[in-house]
């Protein structure tokens, strides 16, 4: 009889990062544990049937006509009940909106798995980043989280300076790394049907990749603090771009990883002089696994996402990028790239294009670097699944 794992993320395909996180997951655990079952709770069960063809997965709708909102309802509930190991994955515990689930899903991981750890079945948080946390009952919800999880895979520093934050020294932490840095690109004759769809990589010019996210500064400014205006930002992003494109002769791809960045991309691009030299691609009709191969064949990634970031480094693609969240920081120090980070508070025209045509002078570098650090990084990341043999291993068996 197969074990049943249950997985809570965002899962609803609108974000590759996610959609990479769940595939390399599931990829790894299965090398492993072929005997096994994977429920995903989702807001689009039909995406999770689409995408992952290879796995016995079985999407689990979060619908309201299923009585859920979101995360929050029975479906999650009865999933984790029925599991025999519940994983949680990626960077979804933090507390802005701590109580709309719609957003947020702290809240609704700080009611199920103490319940889970009541019914003695093992939590795992699988290859996580904890945090920001800005408020004391967002560090009460996270609190109760780590003390019902068995083991706690964290992927970056910040993790445990937040779990210092609130208090807590558990003694069941790994040091691991983010399961989409595991990513396989699209097999080369998919990549070049895309490339040839997309009018990409016909010149011979050199490549460089951008990405663009519509938080701008929202998960690092203080509260009290005035954000970043949205125009000067994308006059400023563009301005670079267009040297980019007259100092290296390159042509430019804007990749999108979440659709909901398509419309300030699509300002960039209004913003852009040389509108001719620049492509753009996007999770909207491509797989992870399709942009990283598309990535692949870029001479430089510049990124706003983490995932970006992660899924251009996964295939060996040098990498720059704006600190949009404190996981871009994380992800860069675990690369050992930190120094090709550029904070809001430096950020203009100028500092921008100084910071990609460093970036440019060293790629070469920053390749053969990436190729040492990241076989690294995909062996600690596919180490956690070595953690769960205790619990899949075991004779209970819940069943469905």
């Amino acid at each position: 009889m197969k074990k049943t794992i249950t997985v809570l993320g965002n899962f609803s395909g609108r974000n590759a990062g996610d959609a990479a996180i769940l595939g390399t997951l599931m990829r790894d655990v299965s090398a492993l544990y072929p005997d096994v079952r994977f429920k995903v709770p989702t807001i689009n069960t039909g995406f999770v049937r689409r995408a992952y063809p290879g796995y016995d997965v079985q999407p689990v709708g979060l619908m309201p006509w299923n009585l859920s909102v979101k995360i929050f309802g029975w479906p999650t509930f009865r999933a984790v009940r029925k599991a025999d190991v519940v994983l949680v994955t990626d960077a979804i515990m933090f507390d802005r909106r701590l109580y709309n689930p719609l957003f947020n899903y702290l809240w609704t991981l700080s009611l199920v798995l103490p319940m889970a750890r009541r019914k003695g079945i093992p939590v795992v948080l699988y290859n996580v980043s904890l945090g920001p946390i800005f408020t004391e009952a967002g560090a009460e919800c996270l609190r109760k989280v780590i003390r019902s999880a068995d083991v706690i895979a964290l992927r970056d520093r910040e993790s445990f300076a937040v779990l210092e934050q609130i208090g807590l020294q558990p003694n069941n932490i790994v040091t691991a790394a983010d399961c989409a840095i595991g990513t396989d690109p699209a097999p080369a004759e998919r990549v070049e049907v895309i490339a040839e769809r997309e009018g990409l990589f016909r010149s011979g010019r050199p490549v460089v990749g951008f990405n663009i996210n519509s938080y701008l500064d929202t998960y690092v400014r203080d509260k009290q603090q005035r954000g970043v205006q949205r125009r000067k930002f994308v006059q400023d992003f563009a301005a670079a771009v267009d040297r980019v494109i007259d100092t290296f002769g390159a042509e430019v791809v804007i990749v999108e990883t979440q659709p909901m960045d398509l419309g300030i991309a699509n300002e960039l691009l209004s913003a852009i002089r040389h509108r001719d030299r620049v492509k753009m691609v996007s999770n909207r009709t491509y797989y992870y696994d399709e942009l990283a191969g598309l990535m692949s064949r870029m001479d430089l990634f510049v990124g706003m996402r983490t995932h970006s970031l992660i899924l251009a480094a996964s295939v060996r693609t040098p990498v720059v990028g704006i600190v949009t969240y404190p996981k871009n920081r994380g992800f860069m120090r675990s690369i050992e790239l930190e120094d090709y980070l550029i904070e809001f508070k430096d950020f203009n025209a100028e500092n921008f294009f100084a910071l990609v045509k460093r970036g440019w002078e060293d790629r070469q570098a920053m390749k053969e670097h990436l190729e040492r650090v990241v076989p690294r990084e995909r062996e600690k990341a596919r180490a956690t699944a070595e953690l769960l043999r205790p619990f899949l291993e075991s004779q209970r068996l819940r069943g469905d």
